[in-house]
């Protein structure tokens, strides 16, 4: 707000302080939202193996090892469909504003009075968040329930603690590393290490264009996609066979 209003130095200077402050408090305050998404996870892998009929899932069991290494690839899976769901949707947005610069007289030379119409890009945007979240959404979905009904109940206990474990560690790299590279910019744009226009400037451009995804879209993912695992594994744990229909035949 401060850059388009043409404020001055001064307050560019501060409101750049309270960006970078602002960007580490919420680094430290989603490692809290993934500790609580951590427990919840947790807790309702108890209730899963509860509601299972498990009294013990042996880590020795190879079917519980391969639901283990399942478990560990939905997160990466999820957090790459994530990714590069912000970039197509980020080229959409890009799309309809090369539109507007061609097509709205005047705009692109910033002739007084001329105006783009922002109504269509928030329209996109939406559009765009909503459409390319049905992918990860199913992912998260369906992964339980076929490992449950094809690989049995054993299996998907361990696939939930798989799951769990990379979903917590992918998040806190996520949020950590997506915020310190926000602020690794910003200190090279404050004159540190050659400044604007450096190659380490350039370099630091492209961290941010990755980091802003990591922090702020793939990384609090994680939170959600592990405790919608477990639910929907808890739902369906009362149906769930103790030999799954692969093993059957």
């Amino acid at each position: 707000i401060s850059e388009m209003a043409g404020l001055g130095p001064e307050t560019r200077k501060i409101t750049d302080s309270l960006d970078a402050l602002g960007n580490t408090t919420a680094a430290i305050g989603k490692g809290f939202a993934i500790g609580s998404a951590a427990l919840t996870a947790l807790a309702l892998f108890v209730a899963y193996t509860q509601a299972a009929g498990l009294k013990i899932i042996d880590i020795k069991n190879p079917l519980v090892v391969i639901g283990a290494f399942i478990g560990a690839m939905v997160p990466m899976i999820c957090a790459a469909l994530t990714m590069t769901s912000v970039g197509r949707a980020a080229f959409s947005i890009v799309e309809e504003i090369r539109r507007q610069f061609r097509e709205i007289p005047g705009l692109l030379e910033g002739k007084e009075g001329v105006k783009p119409d922002p109504k269509t890009c928030v329209a996109i945007a939406t559009t765009s968040a909503l459409k390319e979240m049905i992918a990860p959404g199913l992912v998260a979905v369906i992964t339980p329930v076929a490992v449950g009904f094809l690989l049995g109940k054993e299996t998907l206990g361990g696939m939930l603690l798989g799951a769990t474990v990379m979903g917590v560690f992918l998040a806190l790299f996520m949020a950590n590393s997506g915020g310190a590279w926000d602020n690794a910019k910003k200190y090279i744009e404050a004159g540190n290490l050659g400044g604007k226009g450096s190659d380490n400037h350039k370099a630091a451009v492209v961290g941010d264009t990755v980091g802003d995804p990591f922090k702020d879209t793939s990384g609090p993912a994680m939170n959600i996609l592990i405790k919608l695992m477990s639910v929907v594994s808890l739902v369906i744990a009362p149906t769930l066979p103790t030999i799954g229909i692969l093993l059957k035949f």
